[in-house]
């Protein structure tokens, strides 16, 4: 037996809990960055978490220029603002843009140098300055994981910062801070939480030795990241159309925190897999939302690895709430896969690669860059060489999920 589960020195999870913000950033330092963007900022319910904080420390300085996918020049300027202030906690409020800046943020003001030095897995050398994570999505689990992943522009793809010191100190989880989502983030969100828990729970295992889990950041599944996995899907799978259609569904809310929640842990051990890995280069190049694009390659992906998976896949269709009874595995996960299929739909994500501009002809290229990501694609249970990885993109540009195309 060899297991690990990682995570914040205190997870606080429920409707209300954002009270709790003041002091515990207050008890983790005196001198605090927050970083937020500005459309939260605006927001009454941030506008007061901010202002309750002033009211509490010696001194306040907030970032409120998050922009999407973390660029590199954001770093800059949110290491500068940090500065300002000789930050020794960060605040972050907002979704995973915004908890990936602090997190690079507070790697840059604890050790110094430049995100570059800390690109891939475990090369941050030691604990960063304490990190109040506190999602407005329910959806990338940022306050949970180990991963900040940043955008640089002499790349031609999404870059990650993986190092177990980067998990946040405090992830506080309120619903109500998700309340005013828009129902387009909500969808976007959701599903990258519900990639995270099926990816998780279909990502390859792996032997290891009792060094791997310190040295190492993502191990592959086991018995633990399946718990937690298998509970995240079973409450998305139920409320994410609830909460797109109506953000008011309180309920809906709560299941997608608590799921993101969920998610979040699980993936932190057994990691992401092809559809996380694949989405790198076309995000860059479309300039597609993140979680459109890894729930568009998700059934692909899946299809592709059927033979290695359809036992997990029958599983999955039981937790979402599908009636397999009496059928075999490998029916089981035709169901499931066409419920996921209408479920994306349901959602708005579109069902081809084509819809969202790429062009045919950059697949193979897509497909060799996402073959360097190897923390992820190690994971995809099927196979992983370049060749089987352009044709998931093949058959997510068509829109042909054909069985056992790679086998």
């Amino acid at each position: 037996m060899l297991e690990t589960v990682r995570g914040p020195r205190q997870l606080i999870v429920g409707e209300g809990v954002a009270q709790n913000i003041p002091r515990v950033v207050a008890e983790s330092g005196s001198r605090v960055l927050i970083v937020t963007d500005q459309v939260l900022l605006g927001q009454p319910g941030v506008a007061e978490i901010v202002a309750a904080v002033r009211e509490k420390v010696e001194a306040v300085e907030v970032f409120s220029d998050a922009t999407p996918d973390v660029p590199l020049s954001d770093v800059a300027l949110a290491v500068s603002v940090a500065a300002k202030v000789d930050a020794d906690v960060i605040l972050a409020i907002g979704g995973g843009t915004v908890i990936d800046l602090a997190k690079i943020v507070g790697v840059i003001r604890r050790h110094g140098g430049t995100p570059r030095d800390f690109y891939g897995e475990s090369k941050v050398p030691g604990p960063t300055i304490p990190l109040v994570a506190v999602p407005t999505t329910s959806g990338t689990g940022s306050e949970l994981t180990p991963v900040s992943v940043l955008t640089d522009p002499d790349r031609a793809l999404k870059v990650g910062v993986s190092s177990v010191h980067i998990v946040p100190d405090f992830a506080i989880v309120d619903p109500e801070l998700t309340y005013t989502c828009p129902a387009t983030v909500t969808a976007h969100s959701g599903i990258d939480a519900f990639c995270h828990a099926v990816e998780s729970y279909t990502a390859r295992p792996r032997a290891h030795g009792p060094r791997d889990p310190v040295e190492q950041v993502f191990l592959g599944r086991n018995p633990i990241t399946d718990h937690y996995a298998l509970r995240a899907a079973e409450r998305i799978a139920r409320s994410l159309r609830r909460a797109v259609r109506d953000g008011s569904d309180t309920d809906a809310r709560a299941d997608m925190s608590y799921g993101s929640m969920l998610a979040g842990i699980a993936f932190s051990h057994a990691g992401n897999a092809a559809p996380h890995a694949l989405q790198y280069p076309i995000g860059a190049a479309t300039h597609t939302p993140h979680g459109l694009g890894v729930g568009l390659l998700l059934p692909y992906a899946l299809d592709a690895a059927r033979d290695a998976i359809s036992d997990r896949l029958a599983i999955l269709a039981r937790v979402c709430g599908l009636d397999v009874t009496d059928a075999s595995d490998a029916e089981a996960a035709d169901t499931f896969l066409t419920w996921l299929d209408g479920l994306l739909a349901d959602i708005g994500i579109p069902p081809t690669l084509a819809d969202i501009g790429v062009a045919r002809a950059d697949l193979p290229r897509f497909a060799e860059m996402a073959s360097g990501v190897t923390r992820l694609i190690q994971n995809h249970p099927g196979p992983s060489d370049t060749a089987s990885l352009t044709a998931i993109l093949e058959a997510a540009w068509t829109g042909d999920r054909t069985r056992h195309a790679l086998t």
